[in-house]
């Protein structure tokens, strides 16, 4: 690929080089959001947006059914704050190594997810409620996004999909391990899209309403305004989970395997399963029955990440 030289350049490319950076800080900007988000469920404080809307505190909520309402849209929000740090892992990782090896199919995991992800924030569409900040922060990430899966285009042409990490020659372990990476990605796409849908609709699963006490009429009575954003909340976690998917879906099938890929898709696993499973035990919502697929998944991407370790360390062609 022939390199320009910088009077060639145009003012994007000269500001943002190959895109790898603007698509960096889209991860780092997911980072902090939902560090911070998961901050503030652990404070037990609702944005200010939130507070205007609901016309009420999580202290005066507090005061309906022992305070498992709060409790329970703070588990949401935990779980929503995990994913978006489990997705901006792996995008750092994606931009500083396959990407940057103008790996097509690096771009394509940006593209795919992406669009996942950034889509989902028209859920609301399903539910009425606008959450100005949200739509704030979606409008800043945009258009970095954009411009950085546009101008990173050119590089992934460098290499296209030429193999993936399944191969005969493969060690069985490593094999073992992406296709349990493959089959959570899936279970993920599919929690996601199921959990995207009931927030957009129905809002509430039977266990639910059951760990909060109330139904929705009583929910209702609180506020008439509590359920839309109680629903945005789902709807949001619910985009999150299939672009987290929809990534270690794309890592399972084509990257190498290696040190930085172990790492990165540890500690998005750690942070995805760990907040969306812990925070269930620390608010008290404890139904087997509800928290089973998210223990199954967990299980199986654990599992999956020690295959492929141990098939790392196993020379291709070895048993």
């Amino acid at each position: 690929m022939k390199r320009e030289s910088p009077s060639d350049l145009n003012l994007v490319e000269l500001l943002f080089g190959d895109g790898r950076p603007l698509l960096s800080l889209t991860g780092i900007g997911l980072l902090l959001s939902g560090a911070f988000a998961i901050f503030l469920a652990t404070r037990r404080e609702f944005l200010p947006h939130d507070l205007a809307y609901l016309g009420m505190n999580a202290e005066e909520l507090c005061r309906f059914s022992g305070c498992r309402v709060v409790g329970f849209m703070f588990h949401d929000r935990v779980a929503f704050g995990g994913t978006l740090i489990a997705i901006a892992v792996l995008y750092l990782w994606l931009a500083a190594g396959p990407l940057r090896n103008g790996e097509r199919w690096a771009w394509q995991a940006f593209a795919v997810s992406g669009a996942a992800g950034f889509l989902s924030f028209l859920a609301y569409l399903g539910y009425g409620y606008l959450d100005t900040w949200h739509g704030v922060g979606t409008l800043a990430l945009l258009p970095c996004f954009l411009i950085g899966l546009a101008l990173s285009s050119r590089i992934a042409l460098v290499r296209g999909n030429r193999s993936t990490a399944l191969s005969s020659s493969s060690p069985v372990f490593l094999c073992g391990g992406r296709l349990l990476l493959l089959a959570s990605a899936g279970g993920l796409i599919a929690a996601g899209a199921t959990i995207l849908v009931v927030g957009m609709t129905v809002v509430f699963v039977p266990q639910d309403l059951h760990f909060m006490m109330m139904d929705r009429e009583g929910l209702a009575m609180i506020s008439p305004r509590l359920i839309p954003l109680i629903a945005h909340d789902r709807a949001g976690f619910g985009g999150g989970l299939m672009s987290s998917g929809i990534l270690i879906a794309f890592c399972a099938w084509y990257a190498p395997t290696s040190r930085a890929f172990r790492q990165a898709v540890f500690i998005s696993g750690l942070a995805g399963f760990g907040c969306a499973i812990g925070v269930h035990y620390a608010e008290g919502y404890t139904d087997l029955f509800h928290l089973a697929p998210a223990i199954l998944g967990g299980a199986i991407f654990v599992l999956a990440a020690g295959l492929e370790a141990r098939g790392s360390r196993v020379p291709n062609g070895a048993a």
